[in-house]
């Protein structure tokens, strides 16, 4: 057996390359309000400045429960939420019930999904709205980094909502959710930036209101 050689040795000689550990994500202040998700992701919430894709088996799932809370912390601080070519119209009644101020959302509606994309990248990057939500319809790797470096370039919390069938794609979005309703309601973390997604679903009950 050769010569053992003291590792310290080693590095100090630059024989070795010596790895670092990747700095762990600072903690965010945009909880989602929901305490098992936050619980879940590095930064405690959802990402500042940042694309969070929420992906779904189909439309009108309760998906919007996910960001309901948020909404309603952003608007009760005087913050502009605009609404992206939704597929269909928000509940006033079930929205303000859950404490947002529908005097601060704005629906754009739009005639394509280049229009409703054009929009999207449009609020994200004015810096006047504390987050945008978007149905994209047609929307390549090249139109959701557009909205991600919108989203960074406006400060702002961007919430795609696709259906699941793109999961297996790549996107640059920071944070990717899956919404699952068979057999029971709960939420898979896909892709989250500054850790690893935990193995374990997350429970997401059923609430009425869109």
């Amino acid at each position: 057996m050769g010569q053992v050689v003291a590792l310290d040795a080693l590095f100090a000689g630059r024989q070795v390359w010596h790895g670092r550990a990747a700095p762990a994500a600072e903690p965010g202040s945009q909880p989602t309000g929901w305490a098992q998700l936050d619980a879940a992701l590095p930064s405690g919430g959802w990402p500042e400045h940042a694309l969070s894709e929420i992906l779904l088996p189909a439309d009108g799932v309760g998906e919007l429960q996910l960001v309901l809370p948020t909404l309603a912390r952003l608007t009760q601080a005087d913050g502009v939420i605009a609404v992206i070519a939704p597929p269909y119209t928000p509940c006033v009644a079930g929205w303000e019930n859950r404490g947002v101020a529908m005097s601060r959302v704005d629906i754009v509606r739009t005639d394509t999904p280049r229009d409703a994309l054009w929009a999207a990248e449009q609020c994200l990057r004015s810096g006047s709205c504390a987050a945008v939500l978007a149905w994209p319809q047609q929307a390549d790797d090249r139109a959701l980094r557009r909205l991600q470096v919108a989203a960074d370039h406006g400060r702002a919390l961007g919430f795609l909502f696709r259906d699941r069938r793109h999961a297996p794609q790549a996107s640059p979005a920071a944070l990717r959710l899956e919404v699952e309703t068979a057999p029971v309601r709960q939420l898979r973390i896909r892709k989250c930036r500054g850790g690893q997604p935990p193995a374990m679903a997350i429970p997401f009950p059923a609430e009425s209101g869109r």
